[in-house]
């Protein structure tokens, strides 16, 4: 339990997307940005929500590892995001070209958005999954083409995001508009309750 009497409310992102800090701000949390570097490689026939869970799980994990005692104290929360189409898992594009062949792929089509968040906290680990459908409209090679030109793919699952230009190709969504951005926020706020973290 957090005592809030003694300690102001923030906690250690161990993260450095701004989507994630913003979207923190957003519930009136404020976070120490703690960015980890792990190994993202999917295992043989690992699943989407597996591989995610994994990896939130992972980053929480080297996140503690590296913390210094100022802010030993606090909540680390974890997230990742990942797209998946037809059973594959879109990552983040490693080029402009790969990012066009994500889009290609995904136009026109329904596909899922997996996010897994942890919560690392007084030597117990949580974790919690958002799961999304979210169908796009057809796009041409040319707007696709444009979309990539603009820069907004880099660092994105899937090579889109949905807060940005790209949002006007979602037809629509089933599930959670956050966690698509990267931090289901329902999902966030439930696992930071059970710490007493926020009411």
């Amino acid at each position: 339990m957090i005592d809030k009497a003694v300690k102001s409310p923030r906690l250690v992102l161990a993260s450095g997307s701004p989507r994630r800090v913003e979207l923190l701000n957003q519930i009136g949390i404020d976070c120490d940005v703690f960015p980890t570097d792990i190994d993202e490689t999917v295992a043989t026939d690992e699943l989407a929500k597996d591989y995610v869970m994994r990896l939130a799980r992972q980053k929480a994990q080297a996140c503690l590892e590296r913390l210094d005692a100022s802010l030993s104290h606090q909540p680390i929360i974890a997230a990742d995001t990942t797209v998946v189409y037809s059973n594959r898992i879109l990552g983040k594009p490693e080029s402009p070209e790969d990012a066009v062949k994500m889009l290609q792929l995904l136009a026109g089509k329904m596909h899922h958005v997996h996010t897994a968040v942890s919560l690392a906290f007084n030597g117990e680990l949580n974790i919690a999954l958002s799961t999304t459908a979210v169908e796009m409209i057809a796009m041409t090679t040319a707007q696709i083409e444009a979309y990539v030109a603009t820069g907004e793919h880099k660092g994105k699952a899937g090579s889109y995001g949905i807060q940005g230009a790209a949002a006007t190709w979602i037809k629509r969504i089933d599930g959670s508009y956050s966690g698509v951005m990267g931090l289901p926020l329902y999902q966030t706020a439930e696992l930071l309750r059970k710490i007493d973290f926020i009411d």
